[in-house]
């Protein structure tokens, strides 16, 4: 490809980026050429001008060239900048195969049911994009997205405006601006906004903000609370920062969660706490996505037919599994990560700190206690927290000691493994 633009320039090269790269292929094999890419714009309504005796440039960006690419390719006419067309992969299938099949069921039982269903998947499973196939499985034609961190939006709405599968889909926003009274009732539509912006009721009467009636108003096909519900970030949000000065802490939570977050965890202290008064909205099912849902798993909130998991333990196994099963191609999971999870026998007397906590029971909380802030700030179990430094490392000398009468020895990065053995890793 570079050698073909620096041909094109002849005498005059110029200095250039290069954006799109694609091959100009169907999946029938035949192909088309950059004339076809060209008059595909051109018939998209992109300006074609003349500079000196060529016709080759247009007004676009790189993103409507991949579209027009791939409408050339599928032989479908897409709108906006929706290029791409990669599938779900097979975990991403089982999550809404899994979710749509319990919402059926609970309302085959009960048409007027409303169903929760919780993904708890880690991060980079593609919650978003799979949260939006879920709703096309659906039918959903209103779909409302909230979250307490508003720096998520770009993930949402690029989701929806970039791949084929959501061609004619509408996206609105308080960022992009007007309500779902402003769309085209007769294509889908995702509202996107934050638990400050759209949720709550004012103090003084303790009535639904009129800024925010229409939110619940609008029948919606489903809710999808991103990271959660409001409780479980909210606990989350104060323990972050627990200890910390209270102005300390409020500028902490405003930098993390925008500055909405302290006026609306007032109103919930003064409102109550029950999600169900708290948000009344009409929906036909909700479906949380959250990587971390412990106290939810903790607490009973969801049975095992409303949940579906994937860790980074799953990752890893189909990241291997495919490697083995298709060893000449392309591994979706090739670009995350490899994780190497390691076990260490704590001592007795790190132990013994630890149970300190209120049930008797390890508390890494008890264990990472700390006091004072800024250069005061330091550990309550300081000896022990470095005795723990030293154990990961394999410097603990009562460990090291014990794995010689076992006939373990530590090496360097703490991994213990039996005298003679090449190594293992335990997983």
């Amino acid at each position: 490809m570079n050698a073909r633009i620096r041909e094109s320039q002849g005498q005059m090269q110029q200095a250039y980026t290069l954006h799109v790269d694609e091959l100009a292929e169907r999946g029938d094999g035949s192909i088309f050429r950059d004339s076809d890419v060209r008059q595909r714009l051109v018939d998209k309504g992109f300006e074609n001008p003349i500079f000196g005796s060529a016709r080759e440039w247009m007004r676009c960006t790189p993103d409507d060239v991949r579209t027009a690419i791939t409408e050339l390719r599928t032989g479908v006419k897409l709108s906006g900048t929706h290029h791409e067309t990669f599938p779900m992969r097979p975990e991403q299938v089982s999550a809404v195969e899994k979710a749509q099949g319990y919402f059926e069921s609970i309302w085959a039982e009960n048409y007027h049911a409303v169903p929760r269903f919780l993904w708890n998947a880690k991060m980079r499973f593609g919650k978003t994009f799979a949260a939006y196939q879920l709703a096309k499985r659906l039918g959903a034609k209103r779909i409302l997205v909230v979250t307490f961190k508003p720096a998520v939006e770009d993930a949402w709405q690029t989701d929806l405006e970039s791949h084929a599968d959501f061609d004619g889909w509408q996206y609105l926003s308080s960022a992009t601006g007007g309500s779902p009274d402003d769309a085209d009732k007769t294509r889908p539509l995702v509202y996107f906004g934050s638990f400050q912006d759209l949720l709550g009721r004012d103090r003084k009467t303790g009535l639904i903000k009129a800024k925010n009636e229409w939110v619940h108003t609008t029948n919606w096909d489903l809710v999808i609370f991103d990271e959660y519900h409001f409780g479980a970030w909210r606990e989350s949000a104060k323990e972050l920062f627990e200890g910390e000065d209270e102005k300390v802490k409020q500028k902490e939570l405003a930098a993390e969660y925008n500055d909405g977050l302290v006026a609306f965890d007032e109103e919930l202290d003064e409102l109550g706490n029950d999600e169900d008064d708290f948000l009344p909205i009409t929906t036909r099912a909700y479906l949380y996505l959250s990587g971390t849902p412990f106290k939810a798993l903790a607490t009973g909130e969801f049975i095992e037919e409303q949940i579906f998991n994937w860790t980074y333990t799953d990752e890893q196994r189909a990241k291997a599994e495919y490697a083995v099963a298709h060893p000449n191609d392309w591994n979706p999971y090739g670009a995350l990560p490899e994780m190497r999870l390691f076990t260490y026998q704590m001592p007795d007397e790190l132990i013994a700190v630890a149970n300190q906590g209120e049930f008797d029971e390890f508390d890494l909380n008890e264990f990472f206690e700390a006091k004072g802030i800024g250069a005061d700030a330091e550990f309550t179990h300081k000896t022990d927290v470095q005795k723990w430094l030293d154990l990961i490392r394999g410097a603990h000398l009562p460990t090291q000691v014990d794995a010689m009468r076992m006939g373990l020895f530590a090496d360097p990065v703490g991994v213990s493994r039996r005298a003679g053995e090449a190594g293992c890793v335990v997983m």
